[in-house]
């Protein structure tokens, strides 16, 4: 999401570099080429106007910072205009009763159920809440056994009345046993429709008004673009929302439904979906979405993300292992594993500068090259994984066919493995490596991690043959054609 329009708004900047001054010109080009980017990102038109107005009117007249060009100039205007745009500032939930009642409403295909999940897994394991998920949908088939099955892989407890279809009085019946029994938040996850109309929305209303809801969430599919909108125009009118739940992000959405719906409705994004486990929901932050858009990359979310996924008892036994030069293969793995919980090496690049354009560069290599990596560590006795050293050729054979890859593979992790072991005794940790390419101390290159990831596999016998005789026929051609043109 937001890449194209990303890769836009960074082609309009580097036009503008060089500039010795914002000219009327030079920014009437930049905006009207802005203005064609917002709209094909699917940005409402009357948001993406006043949105170039508003960025037109800072940077016309207004003198280039000294030492700091045009392009960057205009990157910084745009920049806090996204933010505005975006809401600001976070909008944190209202859970000041007990329980919070927490309504989530929208289309049917929007995530709700799944959404409710991930909402209830983060008041609970983040924030110390004592949950309780309440099933709304009486409608649609097995949404009662979906949220069921949710609330026991999260350990979270759902209340579910099978034999009413009374929505409202099924509300009313899971507050009051959370008021009683001690919970802090209830979450009604309610019945969606594939369009709206007007029995969905008076049922909706009819609960908001038996449970007196504190908050009411539009879960919102992004890919819907400018039909998100209008969603939510309508369902705000009706129920009077508190907020939104933007999903999908991680989809080939354009963005258009992020940009434009809090500025249309005056209500902010609280929360946003991108994947479909249960810990893929995190706060929207309208700074690191404009940091992330505009290419600045987003550490701060990096840096929070690194907390919860790291253990910190593990990472100083780690470090200590690396200063004593204690390094193993059980360690290796340990860190491939806590790197692949991030979402893999291209996941990470992305939170950073610049790393988007890299990780794009890398989209042609084997996604399995991770999965190849802990197959060849896993096949090696637990003695060769505490005594790197054991491991000679024919062992190397043994482990090549208990991975089901070629021996040349395994003796290139070897070699690798060898070359960090004796670079890591200075300091740092594969997430180290990760983000720069290459090994703490060294420059990426041919023996980094980065490009041994990067790098084919090895060729079987068989195919360097193919390879050989390949490269014998195109010289074979060459010279035909030579003799041609004579």
């Amino acid at each position: 999401m937001f890449e194209s329009l990303s890769d836009k708004l960074h082609a309009v900047f580097k036009k503008l570099r060089g500039q010795s001054t914002l000219t009327e010109t030079n920014i009437t080009e930049a905006m009207s080429e802005i203005r064609r980017a917002l709209l094909e990102a699917d940005v409402n038109l009357a948001v993406a106007d006043a949105f170039i107005e508003s960025v037109r009117n800072e940077c016309v007249g207004r003198e280039v910072i000294r030492s700091v060009t045009p392009g960057q100039q205009v990157v910084k205007i745009v920049n806090d205009q996204l933010v505005e745009l975006l809401g600001g500032g976070a909008a944190e939930l209202v859970l000041d009763r007990k329980p919070t009642v927490i309504m989530l409403v929208g289309l049917h295909g929007s995530g709700k159920t799944t959404t409710a999940g991930k909402l209830s897994r983060l008041l609970a394991r983040e924030r110390g809440k004592k949950v309780m998920l309440v099933a709304g949908d009486v409608y649609r088939p097995a949404a009662i056994d979906q949220l069921e099955f949710i609330g026991r892989e999260i350990g979270v407890s759902v209340w579910a009345e099978r034999t009413s279809v009374n929505v409202p009085a099924i509300a009313t019946d899971a507050v009051a046993s959370a008021r009683a029994e001690g919970y802090d938040v209830v979450i009604i996850d309610t019945a969606g429709r594939l369009q709206i109309d007007e029995s969905m929305v008076q049922e909706l209303v009819r609960i908001r008004q038996a449970v007196q809801a504190d908050e009411v969430l539009l879960v919102a599919d992004s890919a819907l673009g400018q039909e998100a909108v209008s969603v939510a125009e309508h369902f705000h009118r009706a129920l009077t929302l508190s907020g939104f739940i933007l999903t999908k992000l991680d989809g080939d959405a354009r963005g258009g439904a992020a940009l434009s719906i809090r500025k249309v409705t005056g209500c902010p994004v609280k929360f946003v979906g991108s994947g479909e486990k249960m810990d893929a929901l995190e706060v929207f932050y309208p700074e690191r979405m404009a940091s992330r858009i505009l290419g600045m990359g987003d550490v701060v979310s990096l840096v929070e993300k690194a907390a919860q996924t790291i253990d910190e008892e593990e990472a100083k036994a780690l470090q200590e292992k690396i200063r004593k030069s204690q390094f193993d293969y059980n360690d290796f793995l340990g860190q491939l594993r806590q790197l692949s919980r991030f979402g893999g090496m291209e996941s990470v690049l992305k939170f950073l500068p610049g790393g988007r354009q890299i990780a794009d560069a890398m989209s042609g290599v084997d996604p399995k090259h991770f999965a190849r990596m802990e197959a060849i560590i896993l096949s090696m006795t637990p003695a060769e994984r505490a005594n790197p050293d054991l491991i000679d050729f024919s062992r190397r054979k043994r482990i090549a066919r208990g991975s089901g890859v070629p021996v040349e593979q395994v003796s290139a992790l070897a070699k690798q493995f060898d070359t960090m072991r004796k670079m890591m005794k200075s300091n740092g940790l594969i997430g180290r490596m990760m983000a720069r390419g290459g090994l703490p101390g060294e420059p990426a290159g041919p023996t980094s991690l980065g490009a041994w990831l990067n790098a084919p596999a090895p060729l079987t016998k068989k195919e360097q043959e193919k390879k050989k005789k390949k490269a014998k026929q195109q010289k074979k051609d060459r010279a035909k054609q030579r003799r041609n043109k004579r």
